[in-house]
């Protein structure tokens, strides 16, 4: 059953919200504790044994597929570009020809998160999806539910009907049927926002018929701003065995050094993610993440985003420094 399932992860957005650091590179390949946002969320499918993934790709595809190619796991790679930024729907419509009828899996590309996957692909049903319950709901697709059953679904409603959001993790048994509701939404040109929504398509599904159960989504971490990826970093470290003593730091846990990270002379932590390659010497850095071969010197950081081969020297800061960029004060 397993091994005929598709992951399907749509990764073609701009990630604007986290310039300057998405110029360079794409949101899901940002670090946060130690690795891509997108490598937590391979880690979260590697227990499933699914072999076979879809990407969904736009702005710099290329190298979020050559990233996910790397990993062994994954016996077999595809990937469909979205030209056009049309919604999630319209993304997700794109794989068909990859997919085919085989169940799948979709999982929302810069998100990370903590679920019992291999219980909820043993679901029975039409699809599963995965739900938290939120304080804001109008940002979301929400579920109205009654005995488990999904009776109603609604993107980011203006009005309260529930509270129990869709949050980036579905799997889908009935594939076929969903390509078939995406399908009539694009050629009837019904839009949701200006956008075709996996929301309205779950919707079609539901007044077709088909019984959509959810299962509790228990770590939901957002990566969208550099305040939810601060946050994301702190909380996923605590979850990370620590990192070794050495006599040249003081560490105060929970931090992640990347083994070839040449760090000295400095108090690192706590919520500290430091990148491969990066030089840190004479700073005090609380709460903030380090990019690869990033190089800080004689400065105090706390809630700061340093970008890849970011140069920052100084006096004490609260920055958000994107690739290549050189500060010094």
């Amino acid at each position: 059953m397993v091994d005929e399932t598709w992951a399907v992860v749509p990764v073609a957005g701009f990630g604007a919200r986290l310039r300057p650091h998405t110029h360079t590179r794409p949101k899901p390949l940002l670090q946060v504790a130690g690795q891509p946002i997108i490598g937590h969320i391979l880690d979260q499918l590697a227990p499933l044994q699914i072999e076979r993934i879809v990407l969904i790709v736009g702005y710099m595809g290329d190298r979020i597929v050559d990233y996910v190619r790397s990993r062994d796991e994954y016996s077999r790679v595809e990937f469909v570009e979205q030209k056009q930024m049309l919604g999630l729907g319209h993304a997700i419509s794109l794989t068909r020809q990859v997919v085919g009828g085989d169940p799948m899996l979709i999982v929302y590309g810069d998100t990370i998160f903590h679920a019992d996957l291999p219980t909820v692909m043993r679901h029975g049903g039409d699809g599963a999806l995965g739900v938290q319950h939120v304080d804001d709901p109008g940002r979301f697709g929400v579920v109205v539910e009654e005995a488990g059953v999904v009776q109603r679904l609604v993107e980011k409603p203006t009005d309260y009907i529930s509270d129990l959001a869709i949050v980036g993790v579905n799997h889908i048994r009935n594939s076929g049927m969903l390509f078939d509701c995406l399908d009539h939404l694009i050629q009837a040109d019904q839009r949701t926002r200006g956008e075709f929504q996996l929301t309205d398509a779950f919707q079609r599904m539901v007044d077709a018929g088909a019984q959509l159960s959810t299962f509790p989504v228990d770590g939901w971490f957002d990566c969208g701003t550099q305040e939810a990826l601060l946050a994301t970093n702190k909380t996923l470290l605590s979850r990370l065995a620590p990192s070794a003593a050495r006599q040249d730091l003081v560490v105060v846990p929970p931090v992640h050094i990347d083994p070839t990270a040449q760090v000295s002379d400095a108090v690192i932590g706590p919520h500290v993610s430091i990148g491969a390659g990066a030089r840190v010497n004479r700073a005090i850095i609380s709460n903030s993440i380090v990019g690869e071969e990033a190089i800080v010197e004689e400065i105090v950081l706390e809630g700061s985003l340093i970008g890849f081969q970011a140069i920052v020297t100084g006096r004490a800061h609260h920055i958000n420094v994107g690739d290549l960029s050189q500060i010094t004060n």
